[in-house]
């Protein structure tokens, strides 16, 4: 058999010596063989695919424990889970662009003289629905703050409440000087702690979170989990969140269409709730005349889109739309529990 030296080997497979030997100590790519007298390593022509995979995935940005866990699997196994990597990679990327795109505006954009007075009117609701025994939910409607929170487990309900609890002092008095964002961070933060109190130490427990923080012209959002935001503007319906669901994970990867989404028996397993990742923030502009609409996955699972947005649509005002939603919502059988906070943008008198 033909040896390589590890210099010889790393010019084939574009790989430092360095970083072979790296791998070698993290057992992600050992050498063939290691001359006992010397240490030198070898390697054969058999490895070189296996290194190029690692140097290509390396080139991803892809971590070593998960280059670890690819290289050992079949092409079409590898495939599969590189294709999950970078759908991860571009909506985290998504994030931090939107990120990007807030703080260039905020740093080049002169303010308005004369711009509107806006001001939220809003309604919120919570109902435990057809089937399930107790509620789960919280919903929370005020003048600066909006959020639906969702809870699990046999704590499930406590863990909600503590959520939107330990945010509401957002909605009174003065809000603390600083950036908006950061402001929301920090009290999401605060949320998250509140939520392991009551969690009692176990990932049994916890909840989802859906808020918006109104700043008189801006709404920040933080989203973790799988309750939503929508924007109703100009007769058109955008959703503004991104469920953190694994059915939702395989649709970004393209291994599941939206249709099948719906049956699939996984389809309320989360990927990320308060206590267990990373929220996603945004801030977004309002316009006169916008509705937002927070909700639990009580409403999105049994009510399409097309009729949130008829319903939306045609209730003239925040609570005869939220009980719309959710009279729809137990008319499809109320299989969980359903919260919406509807909420209007208006122009005011200055």
């Amino acid at each position: 058999m033909e040896w390589l030296t590890i210099g010889a080997f790393a010019r084939a497979c574009r790989l430092s010596p360095k970083a072979l030997r790296l791998y070698d100590e993290l057992e992600l790519l050992r050498p063939a063989r290691v001359d006992p007298e010397t240490g030198y390593r070898y390697y054969n022509r058999d490895q070189l695919e296996r290194a190029r995979l690692v140097a290509w995935l390396r080139r991803l940005g892809m971590p070593l424990a998960r280059i670890r866990t690819v290289s050992a699997l079949p092409p079409a196994g590898a495939a599969a889970e590189i294709r999950a990597y970078w759908a991860q990679v571009e909506a985290e990327t998504a994030v931090r662009r939107d990120l990007a795109a807030f703080l260039v505006d905020e740093l080049t954009t002169e303010p308005r003289k004369d711009t509107p007075v806006l001001e939220l009117r809003h309604f919120a609701h919570s109902d435990p629905g057809r089937v399930r025994p107790a509620n789960q939910d919280t919903a929370y409607a005020g003048a600066r703050l909006l959020a639906v929170a969702d809870g699990y487990g046999p704590a499930g309900a406590p863990a909600s409440h503590a959520a939107v609890a330990a945010l509401r002092f957002l909605d009174t008095g003065e809000l603390p000087a600083g950036n908006v964002l950061n402001l929301l961070e920090d009290a999401v933060r605060d949320a998250s702690e509140a939520v392991r109190d009551v969690a009692a130490g176990t990932d049994e427990n916890g909840t989802t979170l859906t808020a918006l923080l109104w700043t008189g012209s801006r709404l920040a959002l933080v989203h973790i989990g799988d309750s939503r935001a929508y924007l109703l503007r100009d007769g058109t319906l955008f959703r503004i969140t991104h469920d953190h669901t694994v059915v939702q994970s395989l649709i970004d990867e393209g291994r599941l269409t939206t249709t099948e989404a719906a049956s699939h028996p996984q389809r309320t397993l989360l990927l990320k709730s308060l206590t267990t990742g990373t929220p996603d923030l945004k801030l977004h502009d309002a316009e006169p005349g916008d509705r937002y609409l927070l909700c639990s996955d009580g409403l999105s699972t049994v009510v399409p889109d097309p009729t949130i947005h008829h319903l939306l649509t045609s209730s003239p005002a925040p609570a005869t739309a939220a009980h719309h939603l959710i009279d729809t919502a137990n008319t499809a059988g109320g299989p969980d529990n359903v919260s919406c906070v509807v909420a209007d943008v208006v122009e005011t008198a200055a």
